[in-house]
């Protein structure tokens, strides 16, 4: 749904004030441009979000519940003018005012895919259109936010920040509009997991399967791939949550990480491996091992090296790097390389008589599980409900 940024703006106003010709006054249009606006905004969300009498307007109960997130969405858009223009009051009120919701899509996309060509196609644009939108844009913000490169167009600094809050701003409009839905007893809202691989096998999948039950219409996704990549899609608002090893220190002011249980990670090997059952294996012998390690930039491959370091080792250097609990499975089975592997991650494998646990345990390997979200995130009724779900799911894994 795109909805008028400046009919939203109306929407505030109303609020504020409490009647037309007050509204009006602040937001520079006449009465009758500010009753058409609301009037089309209540048209497209299907709800009413004033009440109407001789002293004014109110806002309705689900109207109440939209334009909390309407002025969340324009935190994210105020937050951004002020990186823009500094003290410049005047300025921001202006970006505040003017910007539309078409040049914020515009960029948006086209910082995501870096050419006018895709960007116009998903948008469907034209070239000309899309070119004119992106220009508009930059004069209102008062610099290029894009140069040319070999390959299409390169973002600048302040068009890949606009790009984050746009995408928070309309994140929290959506789940406006989902926490409308959910006044009027219709739990079709959306949630999006992203899941790191311990918790991929059975935590995140739990989770949402009783989600599921409670929430038969909701839309869910469960989103896999580096952490990384989710950080970024959580941090401009295309993911709600991150589910796996924690970071630290924190990686981004604006996250907040939340603990479920500690885990401790095993040395796995295939059932046959004459590691399986080793009630002790030195620190040479772990060294001298064909090992598959954890990609370098997760908790997991720092414990790893640090087995070693601690030992007064260096790590092995003849590892194969992998995040694919599949490959990894797979890699096991064929050959005689281990593993360092939470006991979680592959209690299905171990259960089939595929894979074996070596009976040493390894200090200092306590990793902790838990949620990745943004400080400013203010879930929905069935969200909030997931977050529940997870911790008492989390509780008896």
């Amino acid at each position: 749904m795109h909805f008028n940024i400046r009919h939203l703006l109306c929407a505030m106003q109303i609020k504020e004030f409490g009647t037309l010709t007050q509204a009006a006054k602040q937001i520079h249009l006449t009465q009758s441009a500010l009753t058409q606006g609301i009037n089309k905004l209540e048209k497209e969300l299907g709800y009413l979000l004033f009440s109407r009498s001789h002293g004014g307007m109110l806002p309705t109960p689900a109207g109440e519940l939209f334009l909390q997130r309407i002025s969340r969405a324009f935190e994210h858009l105020h937050e951004f003018a002020s990186i823009l223009y500094g003290n410049d009051k005047a300025k921001r009120q202006t970006f505040i005012r003017s910007v539309t919701s078409g040049q914020l899509r515009a960029l948006i996309h086209v910082v995501e895919l870096q050419n006018y060509t895709g960007a116009g196609q998903r948008l469907g644009l034209s070239q000309p259109t899309l070119h004119r939108t992106i220009k508009n844009l930059q004069q209102l913000c008062d610099q290029a936010l894009f140069t040319r490169s070999p390959t299409g167009v390169e973002p600048s600094w302040r068009a890949k920040q606009l790009r984050r809050y746009g995408s928070l701003f309309f994140a929290e409009l959506q789940q406006g509009i989902e926490e409308i839905s959910e006044f009027n007893g219709q739990m079709n809202g959306s949630l999006r997991v992203g899941s790191l691989p311990l918790a991929r096998t059975k935590i995140v999948p739990l989770s949402v399967l009783r989600l599921n039950d409670e929430f038969p219409d909701a839309n869910i996704s469960i989103i896999d791939g580096p952490y990384e990549e989710q950080f970024n899609t959580l941090l401009n608002g295309q993911l709600d949550i991150i589910v796996g090893a924690l970071r630290l220190p924190l990686q981004h002011q604006d996250i907040v990480q939340l603990p479920l249980f500690q885990d401790q990670l095993s040395i796995v090997v295939k059932a046959e491996h004459p590691l399986a059952t080793r009630q002790t294996i030195s620190a040479t012998e772990l060294q001298q091992l064909n090992w598959v390690a954890p990609a370098k930039s997760t908790p997991a491959r720092h414990m790893f090296s640090q087995i070693f370091v601690s030992r007064g080792l260096a790590p092995p250097s003849h590892v194969i790097e992998c995040s694919s609990l599949v490959a990894v499975r797979g890699i096991l089975l064929n050959s005689e390389r281990a593993a360092l592997l939470p006991a979680r991650q592959v209690e299905v494998e171990v259960r089939a008589g595929l894979l074996a646990l070596c009976p040493m345990t390894l200090p200092g390997t306590d990793r902790e599980i838990g949620l990745t979200l943004r400080r400013s995130w203010y879930p929905t009724q069935m969200q909030s409900r997931f977050l529940e779900i997870i911790e008492q799911i989390s509780q008896l894994a």
